[in-house]
């Protein structure tokens, strides 16, 4: 009896133990969710400035995307009556080094599904870039 308590002790350290290590990151598809969770709420402008896109746009460029983000969110309630629900599915994360390991480039594909008011359901992939201490779509 002894040992079989010792033993689950023993077996419920380990798994405790081990259980952060194998914690998967989803920062990145939580970020993803957000930015189109905004899109489908109608907030346009903050969608755009989750691209990673170079530091300075002209403006008539940023008027373009603006515009094609809410093409589309306009397309999918004419389709689909709409998102309804934007979900989390998984993420899978990796680091790009160059040489010397001096560059480091965090990367991931965050797979979101798309609940439609007609419940129909679209799972996409969002790749990702951390860039500035956020992730950005790529």
């Amino acid at each position: 009896m002894k040992k079989c308590i010792f033993l689950f002790f023993l077996s419920a350290l380990f798994f405790f133990s081990c259980a952060d290590k194998n914690k998967p990151d989803n920062a990145a598809a939580r970020a993803a969710k957000e930015y189109y969770d905004s899109l489908f709420a109608g907030n346009y402008a903050y969608f755009v400035d989750a691209m990673y896109l170079p530091d300075t746009i002209p403006p008539s460029y940023r008027e373009q995307l603006e515009a094609n983000a809410s093409m589309f969110a306009g397309r999918m309630n004419e389709e689909h009556r709409g998102v309804k629900e934007v979900r989390l599915m998984r993420c899978i994360n990796d680091t790009v080094t160059g040489d010397g390991k001096r560059l480091s480039v965090r990367t991931a594909e965050a797979y979101l599904v798309l609940c439609f008011g007609d419940s129909l359901n679209e799972e996409v992939v969002v790749p990702m870039i951390h860039h500035g201490g956020r992730w950005l779509m790529r």
